[in-house]
């Protein structure tokens, strides 16, 4: 008996079979191309498990997660060329023959991280990742929060100074949202260059800036015990840090609370490193043998 997990990113998607435990015993990874050919790679990849009982995903979105929508596993509005309106959910159960649980890739990251990693005991955190762009898991009361749609941390707007940064934003829908100033497209194309490539401290204390700003409004409406920082943009050395300085700042001593004290376990990188997400899918997957209706 073994289990299927997909962290399906708009960038790359990772497969894994596992059985128990956290890690995965096979993975593969692979470009976020087409649809056709990133899903068919997928059903290449689980159809050589002939023990697969159930496949969880993580996907992209915005998707809907709904269980009772006729869209449930369709991909929204999203910015990935070629993505809008793709039916991921099924196509991999018509290929594949096997139950499927869906979440977020964000939530599925959450969802690693408190069984497993970073958010173990707790019962309400937010995930934040920031790489390509920007999203968030959010769990209240040992949950994964779904509602109109799902948590679009990476679309909340912020304060912009124009003066200290005159980049309009990269978001096609808001400009100027979270994740059109501070993701990974964004810095790419405020600096021209990747952010692995972003040198200049300038840079990244407006990078900081922006993700204060954000992690300010999730400790303020969510209500969060810990926030996880994660994503290749998440992960830039001395970026964590920056934000702990500021986050506090940016709340202005108003919420006084004890995790907050102590900045450097509640606002923490990922347990699991980048392996958050495929794991978490994993976890999806063994949700299907624990409940009929394939929550968590």
């Amino acid at each position: 008996m073994s289990f299927g997990g997909i962290e399906a990113g708009g960038t790359h998607w990772n497969c894994a079979i596992g059985a128990g435990g956290a890690q995965p015993a096979r993975v593969a990874t692979f470009p976020t191309t087409t649809p056709a050919e990133t899903i068919a790679r997928a059903v290449e990849f689980f159809a050589a498990e002939p023990e697969l009982e159930a496949l969880g995903v993580g996907l992209f979105g915005p998707v809907e997660v709904r269980r009772d929508s006729p869209r449930w596993g369709t991909i929204l509005t999203t910015p990935k060329p070629g993505w809008e309106g793709t039916d991921v959910a099924g196509a991999l159960a018509a290929a594949l023959k096997v139950p499927i649980a869906l979440d977020t890739d964000v939530n599925a990251a959450a969802l690693g991280e408190w069984r497993h990693g970073a958010a173990r005991g707790l019962e309400t955190f937010v995930y934040v990742t920031v790489g390509t762009g920007i999203g968030g898991g959010v769990f209240a009361n040992g949950r994964p929060v779904h509602g109109l749609l799902h948590p679009e941390v990476g679309h909340m707007m912020v304060p912009h100074d124009r003066t200290r940064d005159p980049f309009a934003g990269s978001c096609p829908f808001h400009g100027d949202c979270l994740e059109g100033l501070a993701s990974g497209t964004a810095m790419r194309a405020r600096w021209g260059r990747p952010g692995e490539e972003v040198t200049d401290p300038e840079a990244w204390e407006l990078e900081a800036e922006y993700l204060a700003l954000g992690l300010a409004n999730v400790v303020l409406v969510l209500a969060a015990e810990r926030i996880v920082l994660g994503g290749g943009v998440g992960r830039a050395p001395g970026l964590i840090e920056r934000v702990r300085a500021r986050l506090p700042e940016v709340l202005a001593g108003y919420v006084d609370a004890d995790p907050l004290r102590d900045m450097a376990t509640y606002l923490v990188p990922p347990a699991l490193g980048p392996h958050s997400g495929v794991i978490g899918a994993l976890e999806l997957a063994r949700s299907c043998r624990r409940a009929e209706n394939r929550t968590i």
